[in-house]
């Protein structure tokens, strides 16, 4: 069994809700793929100033893997700039593709389903915390 996909997902999670600006963008790929609401763009520096500008925190809720690809269901807080004050929240998914522990491309969508979806995977595709993850 090897869950380093999930690992790696989680703690890319764990730098961006610590702030940890550096570690977000060492974790992926120099020319990570990312995608989202405003299109889909490349590379780390992208990454850096879309964490500089996003202002948000994601805790993981729910996790699905089929080789190297990790759906994570996310709670969402958008906070204000200089305040902290949470401005918005919401439930949101991502798609992570991992490759040799690496993250090479990174998506968000606006609910689960779309984030499944757009994977090809489905409920039978989550792990829970007290079940291994399959390869």
């Amino acid at each position: 069994m090897d869950e380093s996909e999930i690992r790696v997902v989680v703690a890319w999670h764990t730098a961006l809700n610590d702030g940890d600006v550096d570690r977000v963008v060492a974790l992926p790929h120099p020319d990570v793929e990312i995608g989202g609401p405003r299109g889909t763009a490349h590379g780390a520096d992208v990454l850096r100033e879309w964490v500089g500008r996003a202002n948000i925190r994601l805790d993981p809720q729910r996790v699905f893997r089929r080789a190297e690809t990790v759906v994570v269901e996310q709670a969402a807080e958008w906070r204000e700039a200089g305040t902290g004050v949470v401005a918005s929240h919401d439930t949101v998914a991502a798609v992570f593709v991992v490759r040799d522990e690496r993250i090479a491309r990174l998506a968000r969508y606006p609910d689960l389903a779309a984030a499944l979806a757009a994977a090809g995977l489905d409920g039978g595709d989550e792990v829970r915390p007290d079940e291994p993850a399959e390869s």
